[in-house]
């Protein structure tokens, strides 16, 4: 099922959503308290071993507030907004199978499905193993293009943790990025406003990664910067 238009996700057919709500799975990301209500992610069952897994977030009351909506809305709507952002920026995120919110008892409830993305690891699960400082280079300088992109595009990721940041080395041997959880990202009109939060937190929350790496990829990442026409090319 492809994406579909904001105006129409509360209007889908309560079955349908019912049907994703209901899934049975696997909490890989247990349901936890924050903004007001619940959000969680269920890695879901499937009997086809030849179709993709399947990732569900699912939020109840879980929103956020803007001059647009002082009332707040759910904040999976927000993600999947810039999901089809960066998409049109040329980044790589999940393939979205189905996303819709809706009222229930006067409480939203909003659900996210998308695939796994197969032999993709996040940049912290890469620094938990041995790599040869080639291999470690390219995927310094494709993370530091792939921010360069988001950020010269007027956006912020919001949180831009290690976890949150995935790799995977191609038969090539160059490396692909994918930018995952992007339900706190935001315009951002300024370059230096989004590059100084979202550098700066992945600074903080790097994880393994060793100083002499953050200085490659800040190195790289302003080189990037300041040559888009080379560095970013899809």
């Amino acid at each position: 099922m492809g994406i579909l238009n904001e105006q129409a996700l509360a209007a889908l057919p309560s079955t349908e959503f019912d049907r994703w709500w209901h899934s049975p799975g696997e909490w890989v990301e247990p349901a936890n308290q924050r903004r007001g209500g619940e959000s969680g992610v269920r890695l879901l069952q499937h009997w086809d071993s030849s179709s993709p897994l399947l990732y569900c977030k699912r939020q109840s009351g879980h929103l956020y507030r803007s001059l647009r909506h002082p009332f707040g809305r759910p904040t999976i709507l927000r993600e999947l907004h810039a999901y089809r952002a960066l998409a049109h920026l040329g980044i790589r995120t999940p393939n979205i199978v189905y996303c819709a919110a809706r009222k229930q008892a006067g409480q939203w409830q909003a659900l996210l499905v998308t695939e796994a993305l197969p032999g993709f690891v996040s940049l912290e699960q890469w620094y938990n193993e041995q790599r040869t400082p080639q291999l470690n280079q390219i995927v310094l300088q494709r993370l530091a293009m792939t921010l360069a992109r988001l950020h010269l595009g007027g956006w912020q990721h919001g949180c831009c943790y290690a976890k949150h940041l995935f790799v995977k080395v191609r038969s090539d041997g160059d490396v692909d990025i994918a930018l995952l959880d992007l339900e706190k990202s935001r315009r951002r009109w300024r370059v230096a406003s989004a590059s100084r939060r979202d550098m700066g937190q992945l600074a903080r929350h790097r994880g393994a990664m060793p100083d002499t790496d953050l200085s490659d990829l800040h190195q790289a990442y302003q080189q990037a910067l300041n040559d888009p026409w080379d560095g970013l090319q899809p």
